[in-house]
């Protein structure tokens, strides 16, 4: 019997390829996204109650100041994330995902736990593998690649241990 959860994502889903959604979502859902956090201490995200989400924290590419983006993320079954920069279908590329390449040592918080970890471009021979795994958890997201005219950058995060201090 299929989880609640699945029900949901499957009716939604397909909101999420329409253009209003694509016009309006990357408007409308980083500020409720930033007041959820506040309000739960960075402990839920409203995308986290269909899908597993975190909040990357970068360095900007150009700045070196420290950003922040909340994201959907798919294990990789292999304790990893991996972070695909759809930008909504929009045809440039999302910052972060320059920030990650000038910066690759990273940090995430998933559920209120911050870690760090180390960011690495999926290679073009995996990349078809990877969206495979990535639309068995969202029907349909590759789509955004389609639409967007470019080649959505895919990332996997792997946890590192910090370095002792001293």
């Amino acid at each position: 019997m299929p989880q609640v959860v699945d029900v949901v994502r499957a009716l939604i889903a397909p909101v999420t390829r329409t253009r209003l959604f694509r016009r309006w979502g990357p408007i409308a859902l980083p500020p409720i996204e930033a007041a959820l956090a506040r309000l739960t201490n960075g402990r839920v995200q409203l995308s986290g109650l269909l899908v597993p989400s975190l909040v990357l924290h970068t360095l900007g590419a150009k700045s070196g100041e420290p950003r922040d983006a909340p994201l959907m993320y798919t294990p990789d079954g292999r304790g990893r994330a991996i972070v695909a920069g759809s930008n909504f279908a929009d045809g440039r590329h999302p910052a972060w995902t320059a920030n990650l390449i000038a910066h690759p040592d990273a940090a995430i918080t998933v559920r209120g736990r911050r870690m760090p970890v180390r960011a690495s471009l999926i290679p073009d021979e995996d990349r078809d593998a990877t969206w495979a795994r990535i639309e068995r958890q969202w029907p349909g997201y590759r789509g955004y690649e389609r639409e967007s005219g470019r080649v959505v950058r895919l990332f996997v995060l792997q946890p590192v241990r910090e370095a002792p201090p001293g």
